[in-house]
């Protein structure tokens, strides 16, 4: 029996993937069916195509994530450790100065979890031959 290619990924990357297939879920949700997530986080529904966008955007950065992850590229994968800890920053700011509600926080947290993951998960692993 075949195995799936994730099967034999490093910590790190299995981190990687499963937080690049939440964003491919969200990005999808966000192209197909905004208002629902929109309405979850008592945000006013919409017509303006830029949450749709925003779903494109978000299901390209999935991909990357996915991809990286299957590639090993242990250089990606140290980089989103800041940059997704730093959206609880963003949010928080947007959240303070009342340009979003409180929800979106858990948002920032799940960025904030799965970036602590992958930092965890990069400290214990040994440095393999890809260190792209």
């Amino acid at each position: 029996m075949k195995r799936p290619p994730f099967a034999d990924l490093s910590d790190p990357a299995r981190s990687v993937f499963v937080f690049g297939v939440y964003l491919l879920l969200l990005g999808a949700l966000l192209v197909l069916a905004p208002n629902v997530l929109l309405g979850l986080f008592r945000i006013a529904a919409t017509v303006e195509v830029w949450i749709r966008v925003l779903g494109m955007v978000v299901l390209i950065l999935g991909a990357y994530y996915v991809l990286a992850a299957l590639a090993e590229l242990r250089a990606f994968m140290r980089w989103t450790v800041p940059l997704r800890a730093s959206v609880l920053l963003f949010f928080l700011a947007f959240v303070l100065t009342g340009l979003a509600p409180p929800v979106l926080i858990l948002f920032a947290l799940v960025e904030l979890a799965g970036s602590c993951w992958t930092a965890w998960a990069l400290w214990r692993a040994p440095m393999q031959a890809n260190t792209a």
